[in-house]
């Protein structure tokens, strides 16, 4: 290619073209020499790209020295403002487009940074660079609830959203699912009627945040295919512990492409390394009023003090067959899930949770997910909800965001080189050159020139059998009913009475008493007994047929991975109260710390009043108060209190009633409630290393469900 000489002005391009179109050679350089472009500084003027603020003197938005921003400029020192206020209407103006209208659903959320690490185990099923052995990729995740508005409260039962952005070197990742592996709906144009359904009812904006009303329950009841989520939702998993406690699912099937052009079906999922927890009814309600930012609060604690959260992501795979199912399950189906006794969950890496975020709306709030984000080794399926999420989301971030350039701000930029040819728009940061923004082009060079197979996303050629165009569904996704009753037979004893009251209390807030039968009847086709005592509680009868209505539905064994019980995690992270006041025994206050500390846990010192306590020659820092601290921000509590205060028997009552381990020394004992020391998961002893160390124990399986 030769370089136009310039003798004669005007030449469009840098390069003088070819006739033919070029498909490879160099990079060329684009700008003539008669071009200059904007200097690239940050948006707040660092040369360097430092995106903080810059310097010690305020300015205003365009970099002029400030003496004064606390008076309006004005005729006198009484008269009105002039119209010449330069600096008053920008900073007003700024002030009154400071909001972007919030998400339609998952509005409140919490997020932090941290890496992926992949082990390997993926890439005999996958191409995608970042699931290659030993590579570790930034990530970005978003924690959220669904129904509520950015003020609501954390602890509202509801599904919570589980957004995984990888910032690979091919592009980013996005893996946006939820904390429940099964959906409401089929079919994603179901979508508005499902949230419109669970949103405040449209007349007075009430209730928050919340499913228990009529329009929620009157589409559920009647929309039956949203039984399983339902009932996952009514289930302890709708009220997580922490979003570091909790579990993630793609709920759809994904399908992977490895080196070779093979293919396979996949189901994503996200253990926790805790465990996976839940808070008991009356603790959320509790944290709803006295802290409801609990879990965004939760997680950026643990962070801070280093105990970063760590999930391991894994697949269930499955072959990749015209039919698309695996054991009768319909992959296809996003409100089906399958068992993991029929297809185990292959590790493949993990992920921690590292930094929190610097600026809450810079990150958190910006931050544009979509499960079209995409990247060579990883295409969708033909389910009918994924589909339809495909337009949605970047139809949604197109409106919140001001325009397509959303992926030009800070945290949704990839990590990876981008020539997309997109030009112009709102908010549009780059400055490109050249001037052949399109494919086939000779002014340019022909660049940018497409990837070669082996490198580039392919949407994988998959055969369409469908003869006729209509709004149909296949059979397939007729049962309602065999997952629910599998979810319902898979959980422990306290785990199906906590979901029985759950729906007697949704169900009981609803005002409509056809509402409330047609919700009973849906429930006799789950579980006899599960509908008996919802009924019990609503002050109805058990619908004809009782128990006898699910027994056309074939039969379905439990599966133990939906339970939240029975096993041990470890504790890093877990907090303990412990209570104190003048009369504590230091060395005992030493024991307790020494013995919590070293077992990963945070002790919080909790204390008739703030700042320091001295015990003989040792000062301790008071961390919390007896006005200020609850139970449901400790996972158990230690008592070392010489004197009995009506605010600390409040606080080991509710810590007891809760299920929580408890451990006190002979006087701090006189707090807890009567009859408590013989019952299972109170440590009582004037050995506090003894004490701290079976509370540990304690912790390892959440809470003392024996009691």
């Amino acid at each position: 290619m030769s370089t136009n000489e310039f003798d004669v002005p005007g030449a469009p391009s840098a390069l003088t073209p070819e006739k033919s179109e070029p498909t490879s050679g160099p990079v060329p350089r684009l700008t003539k020499p008669d071009q200059s472009a904007p200097a690239q500084v940050s948006p707040t003027g660092a040369a360097d790209g430092d995106r903080r603020q810059q310097g010690e003197t305020l300015t205003t938005a365009q970099g002029a020295p400030l003496a004064d921003t606390d008076h309006s400029l004005k005729a006198g020192p009484r008269g009105p403002i002039l119209m010449q206020d330069h600096h008053f209407r920008e900073k007003i103006t700024h002030f009154d487009h400071e909001r972007i209208p919030e998400r339609v659903v998952h509005a409140r959320g919490a997020a932090a940074h941290g890496v992926f690490r992949a082990t390997g185990a993926a890439e005999k099923l996958t191409s995608a660079a970042f699931l290659q052995k030993d590579v570790e990729t930034p990530v970005f995740v978003r924690f959220s609830t669904v129904l509520g508005s950015r003020g609501s409260a954390d602890t509202v039962r509801d599904t919570r959203g589980f957004a995984t952005k990888f910032y690979t070197s091919d592009g980013t990742f996005d893996l946006v699912g939820n904390n429940i592996p099964v959906f409401f709906i089929q079919d994603a144009i179901k979508f508005p009627d499902i949230i419109h359904a669970g949103k405040p009812h449209p007349d007075r904006e009430i209730p928050q945040a919340q499913s228990a009303h009529d329009t929620f329950w009157d589409f559920v009841t009647l929309h039956t295919e949203a039984t399983a989520h339902t009932m996952w939702n009514m289930s302890d998993r709708g009220i997580p512990r922490s979003y570091r406690m909790m579990e993630g699912f793609g709920v759809h099937t994904f399908r992977l492409v490895n080196a070779d052009g093979e293919t396979s079906l996949v189901k994503f999922h996200w253990k926790p390394r805790l465990g996976v927890h839940s808070l008991v009814w009356e603790e959320a309600q509790i944290a709803a009023g006295v802290d409801p930012d609990f879990h965004r609060r939760d997680l950026a604690d643990a962070i801070e003090s280093g105990a970063y959260p760590e999930w391991t992501l894994g697949v269930q795979v499955f072959p990749d067959t015209p039919e698309q199912e695996f054991e009768g399950i319909d992959l296809l189906d996003p409100t089906k899930l399958v068992p993991e006794e029929l297809a185990p969950v292959q590790p493949i890496g993990v992920m921690t949770l590292t930094a929190n975020t610097t600026n809450f709306f810079a990150e958190t709030e910006q931050v544009a997910f979509h499960p079209g984000h995409l990247v060579p080794g990883i295409d969708v399926t033909d389910d009918p909800l994924l589909q339809g999420r495909l337009f949605s989301y970047l139809d949604t971030q197109i409106s919140r965001l001001g325009g397509p350039n959303f992926a030009q701000l800070p945290i949704n930029r990839p990590h990876a080189p981008v020539n997309d040819m997109f030009r112009d728009g709102m908010h549009q940061t780059a400055v490109h050159d050249g001037v052949a923004p399109y494919k086939p082009n000779s002014l340019d060079g022909g660049c940018p020139f497409t990837a070669g197979a082996g490198a580039a996303f392919i949407d994988v050629p998959t055969p369409i059998e469908a003869t006729t165009k209509q709004r149909t569904k296949p059979s397939s996704f007729d049962d309602h009913f065999s997952q629910p009753r599998m979810f319902y037979a898979s959980l422990s004893e306290v785990e199906q009475l906590h979901l029985a009251e759950a729906y007697s209390f949704e169900l009981g807030k609803c005002y409509e008493q056809a509402i409330k039968e047609r919700a009973l009847e849906v429930l006799a086709r789950v579980d006899g007994t599960l509908c008996a005592r919802v009924a019990q509680s609503l002050g109805l009868p058990v619908p004809e047929g009782g128990a006898d209505a699910s027994s056309d539905l074939p039969e379905t064994g439990p599966s133990a991975a939906l339970s939240q019980l029975g096993q041990e995690w470890p504790v890093d992270g877990r907090i303990v109260a412990v209570v104190v006041d003048e009369g504590t025994d230091a060395q005992a206050l030493d024991a307790a710390l020494d013995t919590l500390s070293g077992s990963g846990i945070l002790p919080l010192v909790t204390a008739p009043h703030g700042g320091q306590l001295t015990f003989g020659d040792r000062t301790v820092t008071a961390s919390r108060t007896y006005d200020t601290a609850r139970s449901i921000e400790f996972d158990a509590v230690v008592v070392l209190t010489a004197e009995v205060d009506p605010r600390v028997a409040r606080l080991v009552d509710e810590a007891y009633r809760h299920g929580k381990a408890i451990g006190a020394d002979a006087a701090g004992a006189e707090s807890l409630p009567t009859g408590a020391r013989e019952k299972p998961g109170v440590q009582v002893s004037d050995d506090l290393g003894e004490v701290s160390g079976g509370v540990v124990e304690l912790l390892r399986s959440h809470r003392v469900w024996q009691r």
